[in-house]
């Protein structure tokens, strides 16, 4: 749910990249952050967990544009891939605006995919929010891999409603922005229609 802050004509709205463990999406926020103007970002934070290197939960305020006169800011998280930080996943997904959600290509990780697609669809509903509603895309990442499914068998297997999905190599930064600027647009297209 967007934040308007009407001091600083800002609307703030929160997108949660979503997956499971090592599927890319520090990488995905990390290259954002990187690659982003400093008078356009906020600082970077991460929480970093003690059984992995996945990060906690980063924190991105990105400005894209305006909305009649109010600057919108996009607030940017990730959440712990592992299940066993279930709660804290809830935690982050609390007033969300938008997800994407970071596949991990290689066939080994297609029954982590398949768990951690559930578990999105699981936490939403406990807060209210259908995933068939809320807007969210889906990112194929990891797609320079030998070993890396077919696109067509990932869409077949995680995206049976057709959300739009984008193929990914997040290091090098392939389809990084692209995945952004498309959850951005649907979050803001829904704003539109709510005001």
């Amino acid at each position: 749910m967007s934040f308007i802050n009407y001091s600083s004509r800002e609307i703030n709205c929160k997108i949660v990249y979503y997956g499971p463990g090592l599927c890319g999406k520090t990488t995905n926020l990390q290259y954002i952050y990187n690659k982003t103007a400093a008078d356009t970002k906020g600082k970077l934070i991460s929480l970093s967990t003690e059984t992995d290197r996945t990060l906690f939960f980063d924190f991105l305020p990105l400005s894209l544009g305006e909305i009649r006169g109010f600057k919108t800011r996009f607030h940017l998280y990730t959440v712990p891939g592992q299940v066993f930080y279930d709660a804290s996943r809830k935690l982050i997904l609390k007033g969300v605006d938008g997800v994407v959600f970071v596949a991990d290509s290689q066939i080994e990780r297609m029954e982590a995919n398949m768990e951690s697609f559930e578990n999105l669809r699981i936490n939403l509903a406990e807060q209210g929010y259908d995933l068939n509603k809320i807007p969210a895309v889906m990112q194929y990442n990891k797609r320079d891999l030998p070993n890396a499914v077919t696109t067509e068998e990932m869409h077949k297997t995680l995206n049976p409603r057709n959300m739009p999905e984008y193929q990914a190599v997040a290091p090098t930064g392939v389809g990084v922005f692209d995945t952004l600027k498309a959850v951005a647009k649907l979050v803001l297209t829904e704003l539109r229609k709510g005001g």
